[in-house]
């Protein structure tokens, strides 16, 4: 089992071949889909805090969050001006949207609130699992180096929500809802894989 299974339990993983195919001639594009990928964190870490601001440990770490996600976005808009381009439109993120179909919608607010912890964490999970690919097969030395930094970001941002989840459980079986979560992303991500975003 390679290492970045065993670690975010991820069951399918991405065909490096996406980078090759895909990315690689389409650099524009994914530079600005992923400056979006980091408002949109940033932009959800935000919601929790609105949502659950009695809960003040994870006010400060939301807090912290918005900051650093924010900060990844600089520096991957400074990327995107270095290389001559300008940041594009916002790109739906149609893998996202799916993941959160299966976001609790009933429920009480504390059941919507560790499902909403286990759906950030997925798609930290994911974006770290696409930015080792990406690290490892880019023939960019600079965006090798980046994304195997953001790589490292990630997946503290994984464990982070993980934590969260575990800490505000009271009662709920967060194993057995990350699970759950896990097949069904699995089900999702075979349908993605092919665009040039970075869930795509």
């Amino acid at each position: 089992m390679s290492n970045e299974k065993t670690i975010l339990k991820l069951k399918l993983p991405t065909d490096p071949l996406w980078v090759k195919n895909v990315v690689e001639s389409n650099i524009e594009e994914i530079l600005t889909d992923h400056a979006f990928c980091e408002q949109k964190a940033a932009s959800n870490a935000i919601t929790l805090i609105v949502q659950n601001p009695n809960l003040s440990d994870l006010v400060q770490e939301m807090a912290m969050l918005v900051q650093e996600e924010m900060d990844h976005f600089k520096r991957v808009h400074d990327l995107i001006l270095a290389r001559g381009f300008v940041l594009g439109r916002e790109r739906k993120d149609h893998y996202v949207n799916e993941l959160l179909q299966f976001v609790i919608k009933g429920g009480s607010r504390h059941e919507q609130l560790i499902d909403r912890l286990l759906f950030s964490a997925m798609i930290e999970a994911r974006s770290c699992e696409r930015f080792k690919v990406m690290s490892e097969h880019i023939n960019d030395e600079e965006l090798s180096k980046f994304y195997y930094e953001l790589m490292v970001s990630e997946a503290g941002h994984y464990t982070m929500f993980i934590g969260l989840a575990r800490k505000y459980a009271d009662g709920i079986d967060v194993e057995k809802r990350w699970k759950e979560f896990l097949e069904y992303e699995a089900k999702v991500i075979q349908n993605y894989g092919k665009s040039e975003t970075i869930h795509g």
